[in-house]
């Protein structure tokens, strides 16, 4: 019997904490629930801002397959440079063409492919290009090559995200949102099968305001 595909997916990972959780907790999660890909959003990786070249490195050298990001991925100027080069770190696939770096790729995960799509939205965030127009443009082109695609939506307002896993319902894997920081309890299947939930939290500091400290 072949072994089910399991896919790993973090929310946020906020500053040294949240880097010293994942990375501390990695391996035993994917050796005890034989995980095959893992998928972390990491815009918040330095200090809350950002991510740079030499903490993307250390995730990939402790075992994420791939990272997905948000508004903060500019933070660090130094990234811009590493972007360019590293395709296993994702910008929001609807930035304006000619933004440095890519918004989705293929990796193999055993005998499958997996298909990781970052989309931002635009309510109360900086206005980029439609998401859902973007979607449309890039599950297309991606189904071409796996039918198994998951979606990291970044959005600000729960109803946009709510409303990106209604419109890829039946054509993406998965739809989980991300930004919030705040985990959401509304996990569930949709009628076309896409795995949806509006937002994975953060892994950051338990005792603080979204990863930042209580006192500020």
């Amino acid at each position: 019997m072949t072994k089910p595909l399991t896919i790993l997916v973090v929310g946020d990972v906020f500053g040294e904490p949240g880097r010293a959780a994942l990375l501390g907790l990695l391996p035993r999660l994917k050796r005890e629930h034989e995980v095959d890909c893992t998928i972390v959003n990491v815009e918040n990786a330095a200090a809350g801002f950002g991510v740079t070249p030499q903490i993307a490195r250390s995730f990939l050298d402790g075992g994420v397959d791939v990272m997905t990001s948000g508004n903060h991925i500019w933070d660090r100027k130094e990234i811009i440079e590493y972007i360019v080069k590293e395709n296993l770190l994702l910008r929001p696939a609807n930035y304006p063409a000619g933004t440095p770096g890519v918004g989705s790729v293929v990796v193999k995960a055993g005998p499958h492919k997996v298909a990781v799509l970052n989309l931002m939205g635009r309510v109360f965030l900086p206005t980029i290009d439609c998401p859902f127009r973007k979607a449309d443009e890039e599950v297309a082109r991606l189904r071409e090559e796996t039918a198994i695609i998951v979606v990291d939506m970044h959005g600000e307002a729960t109803s946009e995200k709510q409303a990106m896993g209604w419109y890829l319902d039946g054509r993406a894997s998965a739809v989980l949102g991300t930004h919030s920081h705040v985990q959401t309890a509304d996990e569930r299947i949709l009628p076309g099968g896409t795995a949806y939930i509006t937002d994975l939290g953060m892994t950051g500091p338990v005792d603080s305001v979204i990863g930042v400290a209580r006192e500020l």
